[in-house]
Formats: structure tokens, C-alpha cells, sequence
């Protein structure tokens, strides 16, 4: 996600890496902050609007309540998805210390934006009156 270039050596972090390095450092509570809303959120994300389109797919008896308000959530949180994109992008502007450090946003980085921005289309994308097409039919 983030690649630091010092005078003594060129080091690449991820995610995951800087949620244990946190908690080697006993800051438990930013660790869970970060791991929830990087890991987390976005795999629940894609496991969100799998299922909202699943149950339109092959629909069967569901509540569309339950799917709207599975759908709002994902558009909601979609928002606010592209906080560690905003972060990486930051600090990689203002950390720029000529010889002594610079920190580049890796590949890691373009790939998570990528699928932040594809969970965030999918989710505008989907109409949510096909919700209650499909589940009309079946609980009538």
C-alpha cells in the first residue's frame, strides 16, 4: 500500500502489516479502527451487493426491507471508503524530504481504489425498485 524510501533502506507496508505493527506498539484501538475500515468493511461490502443481487437474481421469499436497507448501507458507506486512498495519496505528497525519506503509494494502493470505486458503482448502479420487482411476485 505504501512504499517508505529512507537513507538506510527501502521498506513496502500493507494494510494488514500496519494493523499488527499498531498492535505491537499497544495501540489496540487505532488498530481496530484501521483493520475494520480497511479489511473489514469492504469485503462486507462485496458480500453485501452479492447478496442484494443474488436475491433479485433468484428470488425467493425475502424481505425486501431488509434488502433496501442492506442496499442503503453499502451506498452509505461507499462514501467513505476512499479514507486510506485519501490518506496514502497525503502523505505521500507532504512526505518529501529530498535525500532523507519519500513515501510512494505502491500497487497495492491503485488496487484498493479500484475496488472501492467498483463496490461503489455497483452499488449506484443497482435500481432499487428491481428489489421489489423480485420479491413482489413471491409475496403476493
Amino acid at each position: 500500500m505504501l512504499i517508505t524510501d529512507t537513507v538506510k533502506s527501502k521498506s513496502a507496508s500493507t494494510i494488514v502489516g500496519g494493523v499488527i505493527e499498531l498492535v505491537h506498539y499497544h495501540a489496540y484501538f487505532v488498530a481496530g479502527v484501521v483493520f475494520l475500515a480497511s479489511v473489514i468493511i469492504p469485503i462486507s461490502k462485496f458480500i453485501a451487493i452479492a447478496y442484494v443481487v443474488l436475491s433479485i437474481r433468484f428470488p425467493r421469499k425475502a424481505n425486501s426491507h431488509t434488502l433496501l436497507k442492506i442496499h442503503e448501507l453499502v451506498e452509505f458507506i461507499g462514501r467513505w471508503s476512499m479514507v486510506d486512498v485519501f490518506v496514502v495519496a497525503i502523505l505521500s505528497a507532504l512526505v518529501h524530504l529530498g535525500s532523507v525519506a519519500d513515501i510512494f503509494p505502491g500497487v497495492a494502493a491503485i488496487c484498493f481504489a479500484s475496488s472501492v470505486i467498483c463496490t461503489m458503482m455497483a452499488a449506484i448502479s443497482l435500481d432499487p425498485r428491481l428489489i421489489w420487482d423480485a420479491t413482489e411476485d413471491l409475496n403476493q
